[in-house]
């Protein structure tokens, strides 16, 4: 089967969690079929992501974004009604692009990550495709409007309502929709909603598997550190959570590891509060800390950074917002709170109780190897490719 797969980011380095998920989908998917991918471009490409992308991809066609065209593009969805989500990596040229490509080599399947790219091919009704909502864009701009500046929210309030209209109208010109878990799909506004099909993300255990490293660190969050949801976070753990754990336990180090630090994250640096920027090998970072900790406040999707955590065995600490997407038990494979207090009580006691720390880490590691892997978690994704087949 020939694939189409439009994505608004090129999936390499793996700094994201939407390049992630690609690049892990079209490297299985090419497996039995021929992948001919499309990608919006900001910057450069970097020439590894070439190299890798090329092993599994017959075909690979990027057109670049500059600032020039974003600014554009934001502009004409403004006044087009479009939420800007969807503008920004919406133009003439990459739209021509796609329909060479579409003409050229005749897919049997399209499929589109993100709302951000339903536009390209919304107009062919000849060729089944499928949507990744993968995240509800709709739901993170409305958590959002609660803590953005004030100056921020009427633009929020605005791109929100566009959001809901959005997600709901494009469901209906998609044979296949997905997303990456139950709770998310819960909030499509779409009243045949449940006819998403759950596609969780998987982690790559040959890959993310324990190390031993001397442990330099006692927590670590990790993301891409210019990520609103993870700026968020490491700001609440760092002011609200790490006041009560430094009282008791003044010695306790926290590494921020991810791309891209803004100056929020890089502010919050100090003796006890190390920030790494973009590391080549995460793993490192894993190895070398003794808990994973993501106290999630705005959080949608699946938190990759929990599982690659627990398939290197390093217990985690996370809300029940991240959690719930997880599906992981609480006290017995991971640990959740829902307060500064709380997050502060548990971090203390897998600081302090090894034999509890060890249990959790080892429970998280069998969950996430057994039900989080991309080779089965991607088949359920070509069964449906396959049973929408022309």
């Amino acid at each position: 089967m020939k694939i189409l797969v439009l994505l608004s980011r090129v999936p390499y380095p793996l700094e994201k969690g939407d390049k992630l998920r690609a690049f892990n989908q079209i490297k299985e998917l090419s497996k039995n079929n021929q992948v001919i991918l499309f990608a919006i471009n900001e910057g450069d490409i970097d020439e590894k992501a070439k190299e890798e992308l090329k092993k599994y991809c017959v075909a690979f066609s990027t057109v670049s974004l500059t600032r020039q065209r974003v600014f554009l593009n934001l502009i004409k969805a403004f006044f087009n009604g479009l939420p800007l989500q969807v503008g920004y990596f919406h133009f003439k040229r990459a739209q021509k692009k796609v329909d060479e490509l579409i003409q050229k080599h005749k897919p049997d399947h399209i499929y589109c990550q993100l709302i951000r790219t339903s536009e390209y091919v919304k107009k062919y009704s000849g060729c089944p495709k499928t949507l990744d909502y993968m995240d509800v864009f709709s739901k993170g701009i409305e958590r959002r409007k609660a803590t953005d500046p004030f100056y921020m929210k009427p633009f929020l309030a605005l791109e929100y309502k566009r959001l809901l209209k959005y997600e709901n109208k494009i469901f209906s010109l998609f044979n296949n929709k997905t997303i990456i878990s139950k709770q998310d799909r819960d909030l499509i506004p779409h009243p045949d909603k449940q006819q998403i099909a759950v596609i969780p993300n998987g982690v790559d255990a040959d890959y993310f598997k324990p190390m031993e490293r001397k442990k330099e660190f006692d927590l670590l969050f990790n993301g891409n550190m210019n990520y609103p949801p993870n700026v968020e976070s490491v700001e609440y753990l760092v002011e609200k959570i790490m006041p009560y754990v430094w009282s008791k336990m003044p010695q306790v180090r926290l590494l921020i590891s991810g791309a891209s630090p803004n100056n929020k994250v890089k502010e919050l640096e100090s003796e006890r509060v190390i920030v790494s920027g973009w590391v080549d090998d995460v793993r490192e970072n894993y190895a070398k800390s003794k808990i994973l900790i993501a106290p999630m406040q705005i959080s949608i999707g699946l938190q990759n950074k929990l599982l690659e955590a627990m398939a290197m065995k390093i217990p985690c600490i996370t809300s029940a917002l991240a959690n719930n997407a997880l599906g992981a038990k609480h006290n017995e494979q991971i640990m959740v709170a829902d307060n500064p207090q709380q997050y502060a009580m548990q971090v203390i006691e897998l600081l302090q109780n090894e034999q509890k720390a060890n249990t959790i880490a080892l429970n998280g590691y069998r969950f996430a190897v057994d039900n989080f892997n991309w080779k089965s978690t991607t088949a359920q994704l070509e069964k449906l490719f396959l049973a929408s087949k022309r």
